[in-house]
């Protein structure tokens, strides 16, 4: 592994360490490391700083302009992960790097330069005056149907790993549940009388309930007769060996379900197609921002609002005040 042995490193290992001391998620502190540890390899090569005192606005400003132009993969955190992941190889390597990637990158530097200056690490904190940056938002059309059923059919539930998938996949568009939440689930949460499940250990820390449809109760119940076949794993959706399943192997069989019938799938699409579809079908926002586990309903207006021309005009037939008035 590529390390800055210097005042830089040092005071990653302080954050990183600070971080998980809060107990954050193995995903947000793998961003934290993965994007400072480029930052600083950035600061060493390009800016000549080894001294955390020494980064300015100026630098901050530079490594923005410097992301856009280098494209993605050119650089790694990690040399020896090259010779693992070959990231040259990957189709989208030295493309754009998009503004939604290069906005999280920004807000991460920032969290970490307003630890240091709540530390007193640093007397000025070189991102004061950075503006976040705001990516235009691309709306995101609801699948059809018939590209849903495309999918699911592409799926071989005659084997262990395509039957958990397609189960999987339903219960996530049904329920509007995380990917990695459904990989966590374990038999005892499932209520069949209440028709919910209880997450427990979800992205905010906070347990909540999630709800599934009649034809939902069908499937699962046959999901669990034919996985007791197989395993006495704890885990709902374990592996063949019983461990739990690794979040980026369903996201691989999805997204190759998809691929074979040219349908571009991911796991969130289905979380974003599920809240879609509630609020059309005449779902309310409050409800809908508990059974996605958001902090606020604000929260999930700002993730969900971006319904297409086609999805508005639906939405209005629904509740015209014409048509429901009767005259």
């Amino acid at each position: 592994m590529f390390f800055i042995l210097n005042d830089l490193q040092m005071h990653l290992d302080n954050f990183l360490l600070y971080c998980d001391s809060k107990n954050l998620s193995r995903k947000t502190l793998a961003s934290y490391q993965q994007t400072l540890q480029l930052f600083l390899i950035f600061l060493e090569r390009e800016c000549k700083i080894t001294s955390i005192d020494k980064v300015k606005s100026v630098h901050i400003r530079q490594y923005i302009r410097y992301l856009r132009e280098r494209g993605k993969y050119t650089v790694v955190a990690n040399e020896k992960s090259k010779e693992i992941n070959y990231p040259d190889r990957r189709n989208d390597a030295g493309k754009k790097i998009s503004d939604t990637t290069i906005a999280n990158y920004l807000r991460n530097i920032k969290v970490f330069f307003n630890f240091l200056y709540k530390e007193r690490e640093i007397k000025t904190n070189p991102c004061e005056n950075i503006e976040n940056i705001k990516p235009q938002r691309k709306k995101k059309p609801l699948l059809t149907r018939e590209e849903i059923k495309k999918v699911l059919n592409a799926m071989d539930i005659t084997t262990f790993h395509g039957y958990r998938t397609w189960i999987q996949t339903r219960l996530i568009l049904d329920t509007g549940i995380r990917a990695s939440e459904c990989c966590a689930l374990r038999p005892e949460h499932v209520d069949f009388d209440t028709k919910s499940i209880l997450i427990e250990n979800p992205k905010n820390k906070q347990q909540r309930y999630v709800y599934f449809s009649y034809k939902m109760s069908t499937d699962l119940k046959r999901w669990m007769k034919y996985r007791d076949r197989f395993s006495d794993s704890p885990y709902l959706f374990p592996t063949t060996r019983g461990t739990q399943l690794d979040v980026r192997n369903f996201e691989r069989a999805l997204r190759e379900a998809g691929r074979k019938v040219g349908v571009e799938i991911h796991p969130h699409q289905l979380r974003n197609n599920f809240a879609k579809y509630y609020l059309l079908n005449g779902g309310d926002w409050v409800s809908l921002s508990r059974i996605l586990g958001h902090s606020s309903v604000e929260v999930t207006q700002k993730a969900y609002l971006d319904f297409t021309d086609q999805e508005i005009g639906r939405k209005y037939q629904k509740h015209s005040p014409l048509s429901k008035l009767d005259i």
